[in-house]
């Protein structure tokens, strides 16, 4: 999908109950660089915040200006990347993420550490299809300031609003440190349905994020069970009935060797 629209959505889902997943974007970077939806960076600026809405990535502290009122995502400040992270290394890494998939709608985009106008955020996404019905998927990378604070991906009880819709969840959980998570982790798991007229089915929106809790490092995973498309006031229909990873292999994805070059330059 393009990622304009994949931007859109993400935004999206932080303005409407995450609707549209996957945060301070506008204001120098953007935010779900993931807190939705999103979150993380954004540091695209307006338009990037407009495409993520499309995707339902949710980056940590999308701009605080550019979130319209009434947004169920919260500012989280974000700070420097150790180091850069490229688009095609983020689009590279998902796909392997999915060994044996076919992909399309390919994007990617790098975070810039010495220049917060362009971005503390790094994303990825695409649409693939592991024989089971095309999905659309999207991974954000961001680093949150210490200490870290009640914010996107790091609890599931402060306040929203407008409050989470019947039949949407939301689990939080802890990992213990390890050689891959040093200091451990918090993995927040969220389940979003994208409203439908009545009579419609919903498409769904499954987002993990992990975030380290010693050096706040936070990668999200955005995953639809519809290849789309989410832009131009298109609804989002379901191609497949469940995501392409569970809970658990999402987490072993993330926390595994292939996004551990990833999760290292971020933290």
């Amino acid at each position: 999908m393009p990622f304009e629209a994949d931007l859109a959505h993400a935004l999206g889902r932080t303005t409407d109950s995450l609707d549209p997943d996957l945060s301070a974007l506008v204001g120098g970077a953007v935010e779900r660089g993931r807190s939705r939806r999103r979150r993380r960076n954004l540091g695209a600026g307006a338009a990037a915040c407009a495409a993520i809405a499309v995707a339902g990535l949710v980056i940590p502290g999308v701009l605080s200006a550019a979130r319209p009122g009434g947004s169920d995502m919260e500012t989280v400040a974000l700070a420097t990347p150790r180091s850069a992270i490229t688009g095609t290394q983020m689009s590279e890494t998902l796909k392997k993420t999915f060994p044996g998939g076919r992909f399309s709608q390919v994007t990617g985009q790098s975070n810039n550490p010495s220049d917060p106008s362009g971005g503390y955020v790094a994303n990825g996404e695409l649409v693939v299809d592991d024989g089971h019905g095309a999905a659309s998927v999207g991974v954000s990378a961001v680093r949150l300031k210490l200490p870290l604070e009640d914010g996107d991906g790091l609890s599931c009880e402060r306040a929203r609003t407008p409050a989470r819709a019947k039949g949407d969840t939301c689990e939080l959980k802890k990992l213990p440190s390890s050689p891959a998570l040093p200091g451990g982790a918090l993995v927040m798991f969220e389940e979003t349905a994208d409203r439908h007229p009545a009579g419609t089915e919903p498409a769904h929106r499954w987002t993990v994020t992990l975030t380290l809790k010693k050096t706040g490092a936070q990668l999200q995973m955005v995953q639809w069970n519809s290849g789309g498309p989410f832009d131009g006031g298109h609804t989002p229909v379901p191609t497949r009935p469940a995501p392409p990873l569970s809970e658990e292999q999402a987490v072993a994805a993330l926390t595994g060797a292939v996004w551990s070059p990833i999760l290292g330059a971020v933290a």
